[in-house]
């Protein structure tokens, strides 16, 4: 174990083996870090907030810290992250607002500077957040999804897993799973690498495919495409794709541009 001077790691903070805190961090009691955490300078991590193995966490990141919502009224709760987790400058991640509830992050995310986890998001694994991204509250984000640079999300928005934004983007409606956002609630395109590289195989890439071209491409309203999917047999790809859109409360992202409104995403 390597504790820099300067840092403050308190007594109930419960460390694993060889783990590394840098200058003037503060690591608080109730803390939980895995074995062979790095912990750079300046960093936050807040009481009931856990760190599994592996995880790296740079200059200026605060884990845990209350959440920013006037209901708030200092109830228990959590962060959990996952193994190998990588946080880089200035990140925040939230702790719930209930009590005992939970801000969740997977094991082999990516958090880049400067993004934001507000309270009670659920983040799968290997999910890559780009500089400046923010998250509003009760955001459910599934595996393998990567939301570049800039782009923020409303909260309860569910965002399904392989799921791929482009820059700058706002979003207040779900976004299905395997779909591609190059603007506000706007599918352009499945994603296709990141199928590819998920390991589908080809009767599942072309069975995305169709559904997108029936759900985004045909003409038809999300009803009556919906029913066109479902009226062949179709791959367990899709039906999770279909399951996923028939339990949406905020509706899908459409084909059409219809701009996130409202100002400020709310946490």
């Amino acid at each position: 174990m390597n504790i820099h001077p300067t840092a403050i790691v308190a007594p109930g903070a419960k460390l694993g083996v060889d783990v590394e805190v840098g200058p003037f961090s503060i690591i608080e009691d109730g803390a939980v870090l895995g074995d062979r955490c790095r912990i750079g300078p300046h960093v936050m991590i807040c009481g009931n907030t856990t760190l599994g193995d592996d995880c790296e966490v740079h200059m200026g990141a605060a884990l845990g810290d209350a959440p920013q919502d006037i209901s708030y009224k200092n109830e228990k709760s959590y962060v959990r992250i996952g193994n190998r987790a990588r946080i880089r400058e200035h990140v925040t991640v939230h702790r719930g607002t209930a009590v005992d509830s939970a801000t969740v992050i997977g094991d082999d995310c990516f958090l880049m500077a400067l993004s934001h986890v507000a309270h009670n998001c659920h983040l799968g694994n290997r999910v890559i957040l780009g500089n400046n991204v923010l998250l509003a509250g009760h955001v459910t984000v599934e595996d393998r999804v990567i939301i570049s640079g800039g782009c923020a999300v409303h909260q309860f928005v569910r965002v399904g897993t392989l799921a791929f934004f482009g820059g700058g983007v706002r979003v207040n409606k779900d976004v299905p799973p395997y779909m591609t956002v190059n603007n506000d609630n706007t599918i352009s395109m499945f994603n296709v690498v990141g199928l590819r590289r998920a390991g589908f195989n080809d009767a599942a890439r072309a069975g995305v495919k169709a559904a997108f071209q029936k759900l985004y491409r045909s003409g038809l309203n999300l009803s009556q495409a919906l029913a066109a999917i479902e009226s062949t047999e179709v791959c367990p790809e899709v039906r999770y794709l279909l399951d996923f859109i028939h339990a949406s409360k905020r509706g899908v992202c459409s084909s059409h541009s219809t701009h996130a409104q409202g100002g400020a995403i709310e946490e």
